[in-house]
């Protein structure tokens, strides 16, 4: 992957491997920019994430590798933020990072991606679900608060899928997005989970094209082996659809380059 924005660190409590392991991997696979972007701390859920103690840290660390590997790489630093109503905090929303993913993984306060509580599926209506997953998606890009939405699709990772159209359950969701200027990462974790598909699925990458909503790239890498694991994959499907460049982002700012 030439850009690779959605990766993590011990930090978060369910990565392994250390930062200069990421970047090593990084540069192997010829990335040019190459991004940590770790759970941001929030009062729920800590179990999965930094702590807000962490995240000068976290920053520290990052930064110090930016450095270090200058004339290799160019390393960013960016922070994987839940969208949870009630639960967003000042202290992750104004960092000063080059950018913000905002990403929902939680219905209701329900982990609908994690394998602990799988179980809830069989208790409500599956369409009712993908309905609620993308109006917080929705939700989360009205805020205009983030720059990349994370794993647009997430809520297909074992493979429930709803009974009616995607496309119209996804609709405002898609739309809230181009209003928002925020750009969609091609996600690559989704072949490593049940569901075996990148996060978004081809069908609803093509509604983003016809939106023209910008795309970047993302290993989502727990382990350094992740990093650019599926990067044919997810290449061959964003130059089927049309797509011939992905963004960054520096300060917030986004910036286009060719792949």
């Amino acid at each position: 992957m030439i850009v690779d924005l959605h990766n993590h660190t011990k930090l978060c409590n369910h990565a392994e491997g250390e930062i200069f392991e990421y970047i090593e991997k990084a540069i192997e696979s010829g990335t040019k920019y190459f991004g940590f972007s770790d759970h941001a701390p929030m009062d729920f859920d800590p179990k999965y994430r930094m702590s807000f103690d962490q995240m000068s840290e976290y920053e520290r660390d990052v930064l110090k590798a930016k450095d270090i590997y200058k004339d290799k790489i160019d390393i960013l630093l960016g922070y994987e933020v839940d969208y949870l109503e009630g639960h967003m905090d000042d202290r992750v929303l104004h960092v000063n990072a080059d950018y913000l993913i905002g990403s929902v993984h939680f219905i209701d306060e329900w982990g609908f991606d994690n394998p602990e509580f799988i179980g809830n599926y069989e208790n409500q209506d599956i369409d009712e679900i993908w309905r609620k997953y993308f109006k917080a998606i929705e939700n989360m890009a009205n805020s205009k608060l983030f720059d990349i939405v994370g794993h647009l699709d997430l809520i297909k990772v074992f493979k429930f899928m709803p009974k009616s159209n995607i496309e119209e359950l996804a609709k405002d969701a898609l739309l809230a997005i181009k209003n928002a200027d925020m750009s969609i990462e091609i996600n690559v974790a989704g072949f490593r989970k049940p569901v075996k598909e990148a996060y978004p699925s081809p069908t609803l990458l093509k509604e983003a094209y016809k939106l023209n909503i910008p795309i970047t790239f993302s290993s989502d890498a727990h382990k350094p082996l992740q990093v650019s694991l599926f990067n044919d994959e997810v290449i061959s499907m964003a130059n089927n659809i049309g797509y011939t460049e992905c963004v960054y982002y520096k300060n917030r700012v986004k910036h286009f380059i060719n792949f």
